[in-house]
């Protein structure tokens, strides 16, 4: 039995599970807002980050390009994951 859900967790708990309800859009917005858009490009080397960036093309170009999306929504959850220690906030007590 615990082989089963280990087997449903390990299958069923990837990037986009943990992405599930986060439009494509917000995702670009809120890394911009965190890098910028020369050191976004530089993590995620795209055309659509370096020459003329704009929330639209990327949306136009990462809706058809699977690798690119890839690689901009695993940046997305490295950056905002609750492990990320850079993230964490201080006990105030």
């Amino acid at each position: 039995m615990l082989s089963r859900f280990v087997k449903h967790f390990m299958t069923n708990n990837n990037a986009n599970d943990l992405l599930h309800g986060v439009k494509l859009e917000a995702i670009i917005k809120k890394l911009v807002d965190h890098y910028g858009w020369k050191t976004l490009a530089s993590y995620v080397e795209i055309n659509c980050f370096k020459d003329r960036p704009s929330v639209k093309s990327s949306l136009k170009f990462l809706r058809k390009t699977p690798w690119a999306r890839a690689k901009v929504e695993q940046l997305y959850l490295s950056t905002f994951s609750q492990n990320n220690p850079w993230l964490q906030t201080q006990d105030k007590s």
